[in-house]
């Protein structure tokens, strides 16, 4: 103990003399006699000691420390404003893990109950607000209301737990309670109580403290594993190596959390790099996970972009909020908070909130604006928005975000009569008829795109076009292009006119939304017809709806019979495109987060039997746009909206030929949006 505080005193001094070491805070004597040793191997390692995680969380927040690794509940409370820290370094656990793990409940083998049946038994934590041993659990028994909590406001979710449980070591509670009535020592949320993190509840376990373990998958040691099992959600039971099968969530790795500092960030992963080898992921002693999960098998620096709403996913951080919840907000939300991108989308927006007013005068619609779709994805994870319809391509970035499809658009009026087929279009690709241009010639030639990351526009083409020639810079397969949302300066803007309105020329060009003059699909057919480009990448109706007397005034004099469809070995006629097409593709749907989901979807089922396809004298259309725009919030092509099943995740959503073009597309680090880059979604 001496020895300690003789460091300690000398990491004061060090501090004093205002060196460039690396302050890591530590949470127990255990915790600081490894950082002591991990010291002698780098004079840029300065160990502090604080009272805990909330201490560490302080000390960093006030510079009095720099870095400390958190559990994914940990990491959302650090994120919160009044600590603003962000997550620099994930852990990675291996092949089959990787950056994430997962959340088990562990049993002895052979003890007869089921998942279900886990009220009155004794439970093992990992310790109060962690992700494995408390969010996750107590948020899937709170979700399945096996745990009956009608919220904060009413009583601390601790309570609710303490009615469900006969007993249990949750390290962290309120000492004295029954959540602390297994634990072995003081019930601290540190090593100075025997069963504190994964290890401690498993030993809480094969002590016979408690019944079932709550902990990562890494947890049960191989030489233990044929004498415990898994309990999974539909009841029935697993081997300890079945947890993909068998599992209640994946979650996020833990976190090496610091200051939002590009400079600092870089020193402390220049700092552990170096200890990798010194026994940094090794705790010795008798102690497990020390500093770090002994498991690790190496770190991941992250995007300087990543927060801990990003880093967390929208679906884990519904997880924590659940368990925040106050009786106010526990029911059924009466508006929506939509994001709309640009001045224009927003103008449509204002009028449906204007006309979405309830009986009672409360409007059911409310409006902010962003530039861009990414910029409202974060609004919608930070729960400042509610929900947007996005584009297939979109959809895939939200969903690696943790956002969910709610509704889908359809086209086809057919079908919004019943659950029908789920909409989706034709990719195609346009050139005027006489041009002589192929798929096989497109090298070199002008190009119009829809916008960045957009299906029609970009994924679909691009990634065929990757897939047969392995290109990834964009920029050089086409001597110019209109790509709204690529970086202004590159050759992929060159074709791009910005607003008609001259003086906003310079701030709109090549940007991706609607003021753009060659943004969507029918700016980029605008694009090909007003002879800026050779070739458009749009969906199978673009044309029909700009031509033959159709669309706005720029098209009143374009002809379809002008125009044709090419594809890889041939072309067609526009209306051909079942023939001549790129891909088959799903439509745009709205998402927003997993807990707001049914509150989105009923408020758009009535307000679409206000403002929807078809209703006659409605003051305001949903599905039709005005002042020469396009496709303003909906696509103007939409006849309905229909819900995605609540069981439906991204994935299942875009379909497995679709994810596989994606999946290509991302091998190309040009095409991964800085947004994707940033979120840490398990999957």
């Amino acid at each position: 103990m001496k020895l300690i505080l003789i460091f300690a005193f000398l990491g004061c001094l060090a501090l004093a003399w205002g060196g460039r070491s690396e302050k890591w805070c530590l949470k127990s004597d255990q915790e600081l006699k490894k950082c002591l040793d991990l010291a002698k191997h780098s004079q840029d390692l300065i160990c502090v000691k604080r009272d805990g995680t909330d201490e560490c969380i302080k000390a960093i927040k006030e510079g009095a420390a720099d870095a400390i690794t958190l559990d994914g509940g940990d990491i959302y409370k650090a994120g919160l404003r009044n600590y603003d820290l962000h997550p620099i370094i994930a852990e990675d656990y291996g092949k089959d893990s990787e950056s994430c793990y997962y959340a088990v409940a562990v049993v002895k083998k052979g003890s007869g109950f089921k998942f279900s049946e886990l009220r009155g038994k004794k439970s093992c934590h990992t310790g109060l607000g962690k992700s494995a041993g408390w969010d996750i659990p107590i948020g899937t028994l709170v979700h399945t209301k096996q745990i009956e909590w009608t919220g904060a406001e009413d009583s601390p979710v601790e309570r609710a737990v303490t009615k469900f449980f006969s007993a249990s070591c949750v390290p962290g509670a309120e000492k004295g309670s029954k959540l602390c009535k297994l634990c072995k020592g003081d019930c601290s949320r540190s090593h100075s109580e025997p069963y504190y993190g994964d290890e401690g509840a498993f030993q809480c376990l094969k002590d016979r403290a408690g019944e079932v373990a709550f902990v990562s998958h890494l947890t049960v040691p191989d030489a233990e594993k044929g004498q415990y099992e898994l309990l999974c959600k539909d009841d029935t039971r697993k081997s300890i190596d079945e947890y993909k099968t068998c599992h209640l969530a994946r979650v996020p790795a833990n976190a090496v959390v610091s200051q939002k500092n590009a400079e600092l960030a870089d020193r402390i992963f220049t700092l552990l790099e170096s200890l990798k080898d010194k026994g940094l992921f090794f705790s010795g002693g008798g102690s497990k996970n020390l500093m770090f999960k002994d498991s690790t098998k190496k770190l991941v620096k992250l995007p300087e972009t990543t927060d801990s709403f990003l880093y967390l996913g929208a679906e884990y951080v519904s997880i924590i909020r659940s368990l925040k919840k106050e009786r106010t907000t526990e029911g059924t939300s009466e508006v929506i908070r939509w994001c709309a991108v640009g001045r224009a989308e927003n103008m449509k927006c204002d009028d449906w909130s204007l006309y979405s007013e309830d009986q009672r005068g409360r409007a059911k619609i409310e409006c902010l604006m962003e530039q861009s779709v990414e910029d409202c994805i974060r609004k919608i994870m930070r729960k400042q928005a509610d929900a947007m319809a996005i584009d297939g391509g979109q959809v895939y970035t939200a969903g690696k975000c943790g956002l969910v499809p709610a509704m889908v658009e359809q086209y086809d009026e057919s079908k919004c009569s019943g659950e029908g087929a789920a909409s989706s279009y034709y990719a195609v690709a346009v050139v005027r008829k006489y041009s002589g241009v192929t798929w096989e010639t497109l090298r070199d030639k002008k190009s119009c795109h829809t916008g960045i990351d957009l299906t029609a526009g970009w994924n679909i083409p691009m990634g065929l076009l990757h897939h047969g020639t392995g290109e990834c810079d964009f920029s050089k397969y086409f001597s110019q292009s209109c790509a709204p949302g690529a970086d202004p300066k590159s050759t992929l803007c060159a074709l791009c006119k910005g607003s008609s309105k001259i003086f906003e020329r310079d701030e709109t060009k090549c940007k991706a939304t609607a003021e753009e003059m060659y943004y969507g699909y029918a700016g980029a057919f605008r694009c090909l017809a007003d002879h800026a480009g050779d070739v458009a990448f749009v969906k199978h109706t673009t044309v029909g709806e700009n031509t033959d007397g159709k669309g706005p005034d720029w098209a009143s004099e374009l002809k379809s019979s002008d125009f044709k469809l090419i594809c890889p070995g041939g072309s067609a006629p526009v209306s051909d495109f079942v023939k001549c097409h790129l891909a088959m593709v799903p439509a745009d749907a709205v998402v927003t987060r997993p807990e707001s989901r049914s509150d989105v979807v009923a408020i758009l089922k009535e307000q679409q039997s206000r403002f929807g396809s078809g209703i006659p004298d409605a003051p305001f259309k949903m599905f039709e746009s005005e002042n020469g725009k396009k496709n303003l919030l909906f696509q103007d092509s939409t006849k309905c909206l229909q819900e995605v099943p609540a069981t439906k995740r991204f994935k299942e959503f875009l379909g497995d030929a679709y994810m596989a073009r994606m999946d290509s597309l991302r091998q190309c680090a040009s095409s991964v949006p800085e947004l994707e880059k940033s979120c840490f979604i398990c999957e």
